[in-house]
């Protein structure tokens, strides 16, 4: 009897062993994007931003654009930039892409068609409540944490 429940926990032990588990990751980052970035995106890693030809990284808020022969790393855009409109702007979400401003050239190519663009609706314009979880948005003080 002893050597039949054995085999059977083996046989079981086994089985499991076979066994297919799907394991599904999903990350979000709405609270950190910023209320100009677009609507429609739980995580972002960068925003590519065609009409200045910089890039904004989301989890570190700074940006990075080409100056004085190099790529510089600033939290704010300098005075040049003080008219641009960024929640006007159009912005292209980058994920997956480390320092995506080494690939500028093609970014700048393959983006090109939306300088000037004006179509996308900024986070601080939205009243979907997984928006409001960020607490720039207007509409933070009605967020409750489930």
């Amino acid at each position: 009897m002893k050597k039949l429940i054995f085999l059977a926990v083996i046989f079981g032990c086994s089985m499991c062993g076979n066994a297919s588990y799907a394991q599904v990751s999903v990350n979000f980052n709405v609270s950190q994007q910023p209320v100009w970035g677009p609507t429609g995106y739980d995580f972002v890693d960068y925003y590519y931003l065609p009409d200045i030809g910089a890039y904004y990284n989301v989890p570190t808020h700074q940006y990075t654009y080409w100056e004085d022969n190099k790529w510089t790393t600033v939290n704010t855009l300098p005075a040049r930039y003080a008219n641009f409109d960024l929640f006007a702007a159009h912005k292209v979400v980058l994920n997956q892409s480390n320092e995506p401003w080494l690939h500028d050239d093609e970014y700048k190519s393959k983006y090109a068609v939306y300088l000037g663009k004006h179509d996308q609706q900024a986070i601080r314009d939205s009243h979907e409540e997984k928006y409001w979880e960020n607490p720039d948005h207007p509409e933070h003080g009605k967020w409750h944490k489930h």
